[in-house]
């Protein structure tokens, strides 16, 4: 039987830092991720997304328009919520890049559940996301993460 990773009960803890720049950066993927990616709302990827942003996620085209493209095309739009619903793992910042880690539940050739984890890195400049890597293939289907809950 898979044993799940332990996930953060305390984003707020995540996402504090000594250091006021890390945890600003932190912040604007947080709340990207929440208002973005986990509400669906693409027409407000431009308040975290440069207009040049550089995906690395093979499924997704290049630029702010590539994202919004990619949100629209995955996923509903749903009320914002405070905190992200994934199972998030951690949350950390170094210089100008922030790495987060969820955990990803999937089905194996019998049906039964087991646990992954997934990892994004964004690097942050000037107040805005500017490049982002992830590990999809490009065999994977576009895929809405909030279907990836515990």
């Amino acid at each position: 039987m898979s044993v799940p990773p332990v996930v953060s009960q305390d984003h707020e803890a995540l996402l504090a830092s000594p250091d006021p720049q890390l945890a600003a950066n932190k912040r604007l993927v947080y709340d990207m991720y929440r208002i973005v990616l986990q509400a669906g709302l693409a027409d407000r990827a431009h308040e975290f997304i440069a207009e040049d942003y550089i995906q690395h996620n093979p499924n997704a085209a290049q630029g702010l328009k590539g994202l919004v493209d990619y949100v629209r095309a995955s996923r509903p739009e749903r009320p914002i919520k405070d905190t992200l619903d994934l199972p998030l793992v951690h949350l950390m910042a170094e210089g100008n890049y922030v790495t987060t880690t969820f955990v990803r539940p999937e089905k194996d050739a019998k049906g039964e559940t087991y646990y992954s984890s997934w990892f994004d890195l964004y690097r942050i400049e000037n107040g805005k996301i500017v490049e982002h890597w992830d590990p999809m293939l490009k065999s994977d289907p576009k895929i809405d993460p909030n279907d990836k809950r515990i």
